[in-house]
């Protein structure tokens, strides 16, 4: 079992991860973006000081040369390449492999696992010789932070007290552990305040110096090679002006869990040591040497004034005070919720429902009027708590979305494909488990049109295109489902080809007649593959037919269109919750079944003369539109009791773009539906999806639309022959 902190150290790398490798696709396009920069140098820096509280030393010993290498990266002393990205995605999925390692109950990492981080790092962190240049001067040069961009390093003022070879200090120590921070760029030294000869006392101190330091180390590092000089020395730092830039960025970057002072903020992004924080607050409280008192300023201002920090640091830093204010009030409002803590509210909502049928169906049964108004007022309430507790599991799509964002690459890059991933919608939102639940069949049509449907940019170019393809994800609501879209610009399904490997493998007779629609329908039949040869991503007839399977089982439809030389447009539409929904109920004799009400278009009463119903292959003309139709009496086998049957209805559903009439005796109407698991005995059950309870303790069935489509167009002849009718 894994103890709390472990569980929070895995979750937030792994949010972190996703989003270093979302800022690294991103750099592909736009490689000095300053925002991607600073997210990925963000999560890696943020992954390894969690893991150093945690005390995961081998997740600390690999991120710091990449947090290292990504600093260099910022502060413009490495470049961005592909080859660079490519190896920082390496390293990226290297870390996820070492959290997942944490979250297992073995000890020690595999010498694989070492040997591969290894391997990776000495790729991306290869030597590099310094030189060290030395400067003497005997004119006193003032230290400024207004330095040409140009000169981007840091600037050390070390100015020793006369006691400090007294108290057994050695200068020349300091600067040499001082390489051990970097590179030293240049060395000033200052004779300027040497006495005269014979006024010179050879046990004091007079030596000065002014260093231009190249790190990668911050501000805080820096002076920890000077912390037990600090009492006989005077230190100031000034940052290169890349450090600036870290600054400010980090103070953006901020994500304000606590509102902290401005001396705090300062210090958390390395702007500011302990040591310069106090020293301003004493000058801040008026605390002098002769004890005298003097006007108390603002610390910033005071900061500015001693060159210890930037005036758009400190600005920056003021304003981030208020932002961080402002953003505290507004996530007081959010807490985390364990899923199935949620799962269990919506079982709960379920049961009130059906509880308030009950009660709704007990005060028609007793007339009783004046309990009437309570009893809508009830209902009216229960349906808002329903409402709410689905949103509360919704989640937007677009993080799922996102995630193909790196299949796209890879696939691409081996198929020597040029391949643009363009998402949209990613604000439409859905329950948690759908989500879930499709995310493999997304993958698999991802990889399917990356192998099938693109050219290769010499083809596409031949062919009149741009060389790189564009696949589009894309996310609407539309009538109470969510519909998804994956669109390529690629070659198109070639359906001649579809059609001769489906006679191939006795899926149709060959020279039977099939519309365009149809022979597409076919891809998603098992085993029918236009690949000659198989290959790592696709090629075996395996997946569609898997792909569609999974989708019906979410009560959802799949849809293929597709234009030779253009194109092809993959359509799902699924239900946007998996619990509770609107449901129409309708009857046959004594027994009662909900069809999803998204799915109905309408309802009209029999009349064969007007429609012209063909009795013999289950079709109707409703106002000149030919559509099956499936009566539910004989599809489930119901025995009329009565010798005289009433008036049958037409209920018209709809599923994706496929229409059909199912037949009923009675229309009870709309009511809310919480939907039941079928045990296993029943899971094989044709046209029927689920079960839910009435408010009188009955079951009713809930039909499968699309399956009760499917198998009503099965049962008819080929349309063409009522087209005259």
């Amino acid at each position: 079992m894994l103890d709390d902190t472990k569980k929070i150290f895995i979750q937030e790398s792994e949010e972190l991860l996703e989003q270093m490798e979302n800022a690294l696709l991103e750099m592909e396009q736009v490689p000095n973006d300053a925002e991607h920069l600073n997210s990925v140098f963000r999560a890696i820096h943020t992954i390894k000081g969690a893991a150093g509280i945690f005390g995961f030393d081998a997740i600390v010993a690999f991120t710091h040369p990449v947090e290292s290498v990504m600093d260099n990266v910022r502060n413009g002393l490495r470049s961005v390449d592909p080859d660079l990205i490519a190896l920082l995605l390496k390293c990226k999925d290297h870390t996820a492999n070492l959290v997942e390692f944490i979250s297992g109950e073995q000890e020690d990492i595999s010498e694989t696992l070492q040997e591969a981080g290894k391997k990776l790092l000495n790729e991306l962190t290869p030597e590099q010789p310094s030189e060290l240049t030395v400067t003497n001067t005997n004119e006193k040069i003032e230290v400024s932070d207004k330095r040409s961009p140009s000169e981007d390093h840091w600037v050390i003022s070390l100015d020793f007290k006369p006691d400090a070879l007294r108290n057994g200090l050695d200068p020349l120590s300091f600067i040499n552990y001082l390489k051990r921070m970097g590179e030293i760029i240049e060395i000033i030294t200052f004779t300027h305040d040497f006495p005269c000869w014979e006024d010179m006392d050879p046990e004091s101190c007079y030596l000065s110096f002014r260093i231009a330091l190249s790190s990668s180390a911050n501000k805080e590092e820096i002076k920890s090679v000077f912390e037990f000089a600090l009492d006989d020395c005077e230190l100031r730092i000034v940052p290169p002006h890349s450090e600036l830039e870290k600054y400010l960025a980090l103070l953006e970057e901020l994500t304000g869990e606590e509102l902290n002072k401005l001396g705090e903020l300062l210090i958390q992004v390395g702007a500011l040591t302990e040591q310069e924080l106090n020293s301003a607050l004493q000058l801040q409280n008026g605390v002098l040497n002769d004890g005298t008192t003097k006007e108390i300023k603002p610390l910033g201002e005071i900061l500015v004034e001693q060159h210890v920090v930037s005036k758009d640091v400190v600005e920056k830093a003021v304003a981030k005070q208020e932002i961080i204010r402002e953003k505290i009030a507004q996530e007081t409002q959010y807490i985390r919720v364990d899923a199935n803590r949620l799962g269990q509210l919506i079982n709960l909502v379920g049961e009130l429902v059906i509880s308030n049928a009950a009660v709704k169906l007990l005060v028609e049964k007793h007339d009783l009027a004046d309990v009437q108004e309570v009893v809508s007022g009830v209902e009216g309430l229960v349906e808002n708590i329903r409402d709410h507790a689905l949103q509360l599991r919704m989640v937007q799509i677009g993080e799922t979305f996102s995630r193909f964002r790196r299949v796209v690459r890879d696939v691409s890059k081996d198929l020597n494909k040029d391949v643009e991933l363009v998402i949209t919608g990613g604000e439409a939102e859905l329950d948690k488990t759908v989500v879930e639940k499709i995310n493999d069949p997304l993958t698999h049509l991802v990889r399917n049109s990356l192998d099938h449907g693109f050219e290769t940019p010499d083809e596409r170019v031949a062919q009149g295109k741009p060389r790189k393809g564009v696949l589009r994800l894309n996310a609407l609501h539309d009538s109470g489902h969510i519909v998804i879209q994956i669109a390529d610009d690629g070659a198109g399904l070639d359906t001649d080809k579809i059609r001769k490997k489906a006679e191939e493998k006795g899926l149709i007779n060959v020279g039977q007649e099939l519309s365009q629609r149809e022979i597409l329908r076919l891809i998603f039949e098992p085993g029918l593959t236009t690949k000659d040869t198989a290959s790592n991503i696709s090629g075996r007839g395996v997946g569609m037919d898997v792909v569609k399977r999974n989708i019906d089982a979410l009560r959802g439809t799949i849809e293929v269109d597709s234009e030779r030389g253009k194109g092809t447009l993959v359509t799902i539409h699924l239900p946007l919750t998996l619990a509770i929904i609107e449901g129409f109920m309708v009857g046959v004799e004594q027994e009662r079944f909900v069809i999803p009400l998204s799915m109905v278009e309408e309802c009209v009463e029999m009349n064969t003369d007007e429609w012209h119903l063909d009795k013999n292959s289950h079709y109707v003309n409703l106002r000149g539109q030919v559509m099956p139709y499936i009566k539910l009496s004989e599809f489930f086998g119901v025995n009329y009791q009565q010798s005289h049957r009433g008036r049958e209805s037409l209920v018209i559903v709809k599923a994706g773009r496929a229409k059909a009439g199912i037949v009923v005796d009675r229309l009870f109407g709309e009511l809310q539906t919480v939907i039941k698991p079928l045990g296993k005995v029943f899971q094989g059950l044709k046209g029927v999806s689920g079960a839910t309870v009435l408010g009188s303790g009955e079951i009713a069935l809930i039909l499968d639309v699309q399956g009760l489509i499917g198998l009503a167009s099965a049962k008819t002849t080929d349309v063409k022959t009522l087209e005259s009718v």
